[in-house]
């Protein structure tokens, strides 16, 4: 299911849960009823904020987790694999004492 359809789908079974009219929704969540209905029929996009203003309207709570990342371990090994080899090519300087420039500082 896409995002926008998801949202919408959210907002409309919010609604209908609670015994809501788009009306009452949209006023207890502080927007016109315009926009609760172009959020639930999928003609806007609401962010997460509006959606929080919906569900926090119905007397519910909107959690957001972050989706799972996934690995793909031969693409990991073949970015490895360019990062090493960038960094044998850099030039190498021997390990020794750091020397600073000078501070010059102007007389105030």
């Amino acid at each position: 299911m896409r995002n926008t359809q998801a949202a919408s789908k959210l907002i409309g079974d919010i609604r209908r849960e609670r015994g809501l009219s788009q009306a009452e929704l949209a006023r207890a969540a502080g927007m016109t009823r315009s926009v609760v209905n172009a959020y639930e029929r999928g003609h806007r996009q609401p962010g997460v904020d509006a959606l929080a203003r919906i569900a926090d309207a119905a007397g519910m709570r909107l959690r957001v987790d972050p989706a799972p990342r996934t690995v793909d371990p031969i693409r990991a090994g073949r970015i490895l694999e360019q990062v090493l080899g960038l960094a044998e090519a850099l030039p190498y300087r021997r390990p020794g004492k750091l020397e600073y420039p000078p501070i010059n500082r102007r007389a105030q």
